[in-house]
């Protein structure tokens, strides 16, 4: 799905959650300095006192996204009273949380306990405002601009089809317009019968949706692989047997059970949180390096004055994007920018084609690399100018491998591969880089794709250190 503003949402929910915990404690503070009439006997701090709350904001975040919070069910009429017992509880322990670290840290947060109970109930009267406004901005944006929601696609001979499209049609505060229906007329109420259309690829040539509905299992396979190969989401309506299987989410779209068939877990707020970590250990990450690139761009020039230290490369990245990725140079100036058989020929060694292409994209010794460009794929050296990707969200810190444009007739699951940003590490690489086959990595890739959580990052990046160190598989 190229579209998803389903994320912008969040992000103004986990925003003014965060301005509403501040606001909070300043009003507890006020209340208790300004508005109680009983004298107190501390020093009135709001400045320091602000600066230690910004710093607590996360752990509060943590918390009310513990209570599910940060759920899509969160935007749903049907959810409001859920959401707000919820708020309810995730303050009292929030702040309860808050009052721990501050007595265990001596961070002199609550000099007086009033202050703890001003700050629980204005924290959560100030969530549920907050909450408010941004699901009456969501709602109006929707109901005043369909580029605010997804486009959708039914499709299928079903009851179920006339009532999704109605409620779709009726509620755009569901996140969805109807963007089209391939079905026979009598699915498919009276007034909607304009957006009709006569086969799926017709629609999706016309409609350019965002998401599918399936309520039949007529082409099912056919559907779905549609579906992936245009990254859009993918719904369908179960049958009696299928609601008590657990193959995917189950969402009420009106008063219709659907399942949610992610392709990836990748989605929605989980980008959000992924796209975050980049941001934060890429920085991190980037400052260490600085020093390390310097010294590497000059013994670059060093070896070789006319030519460039760092190598620019297209590659594709999520949904068949094109993008430069940046590397340090490690070919010799005349090979770089061509294929590796162009490479080979234009040096007269064309035997080495297939030796380099049945090894796994690799061969020892390979006369296309310079001794300073050795050192630097032996130590994954030549890699750090990605950190700068990383910082453009050109790819992401763990991802599969970016691939070549000429590559992608290898890959029978190259839209699979293109539904998520491309790493600078992933999984195939701390698994043996080079020293696994070319289907070996398309299969951790493919893994990684459907199994994503940011705790299987974090041991990516963990493993990347050790078998750098070790450099385990290096060539």
């Amino acid at each position: 799905m190229k579209r998803d503003f389903g994320v912008v949402f969040h992000v103004f929910l986990i925003l003014g959650d965060a301005l509403s915990i501040v606001l909070s404690f300043l009003v507890a503070y006020f209340m208790r300095t300004h508005l109680d009439q009983r004298p107190f006997y501390f020093t009135a701090d709001p400045g320091r006192f602000v600066l230690t709350m910004l710093s607590l904001i996360p752990i509060y975040v943590v918390i009310l996204a513990c209570f599910g919070l940060y759920n899509k069910s969160v935007f749903l009429r049907r959810s409001r009273w859920t959401e707000v017992a919820r708020l309810f509880c995730a303050s009292l322990i929030g702040m309860m949380t808050i009052i721990s670290i501050d007595f265990f840290f001596e961070l002199d947060l609550f000099p007086v306990r009033v202050m703890a109970i001003y700050s629980a109930v204005a924290c959560f009267l100030l969530l549920c405002l907050f909450r408010g406004l941004v699901r009456f901005i969501r709602n109006f944006a929707l109901k005043h601009s369909h580029r605010a929601a997804l486009r959708a696609i039914i499709i299928g001979n079903n009851k179920s089809t006339e009532s999704i499209a109605n409620y779709i049609a009726a509620y755009p505060e569901s996140g969805f317009s109807l963007a089209g229906i391939v079905a026979g007329a009598k699915y498919i109420p009276t007034d909607l019968r304009k957006k009709q259309y006569p086969s799926l690829k017709e629609a999706l040539k016309k409609t350019r949706p965002d998401a599918i509905f399936q309520t039949d299992s007529k082409s099912s396979e056919y559907v779905y692989r549609q579906a992936l190969n245009h990254h859009l989401l993918y719904y369908y309506v179960p049958s009696s047997a299928d609601l008590s299987s657990q193959m995917g989410e189950i969402e009420l779209i009106g008063s219709t059970p659907t399942i949610f068939v992610p392709v990836t877990p990748l989605a929605g707020s989980a980008r959000f949180a992924k796209r975050c970590t980049d941001l934060i250990f890429g920085s991190i990450l980037f400052l260490i390096a600085a020093i390390p690139m310097a010294i590497i761009w000059i013994a670059e020039k060093i070896a070789d004055p006319h030519a460039p230290a760092i190598y620019a490369e297209t590659r594709l990245s999520r949904y068949n994007r094109r993008f430069k990725i940046y590397k340090f140079r490690s070919m010799r100036p005349e090979y770089c920018g061509i294929s590796p058989e162009e490479a080979f020929t234009k040096m007269g060694k064309s035997n080495l084609i297939k030796k380099y292409r049945d090894g796994g994209d690799q061969i020892k010794n390979d006369p296309r690399v310079t001794k300073v460009g050795r050192f630097l794929r032996a130590t994954s050296l030549d890699e750090l100018p990605q950190l700068f990707n990383v910082l453009r969200g050109d790819i992401s810190l763990v991802g599969p491998r970016a691939l070549v444009p000429g590559e992608l007739r290898h890959y029978g699951d190259r839209s699979l591969l293109l539904s998520v940003k491309s790493g600078l590490t992933g999984l195939a690489q701390v698994s043996g880089r080079r020293d696994i086959s070319f289907s070996e990595r398309r299969a951790l890739d493919i893994y990684y794709i459907q199994n994503w959580s940011l705790w299987l990052d974090f041991r990516i990046l963990l493993r990347t250190i050790g078998a750098v160190l070790l450099r385990k598989g290096a060539k």
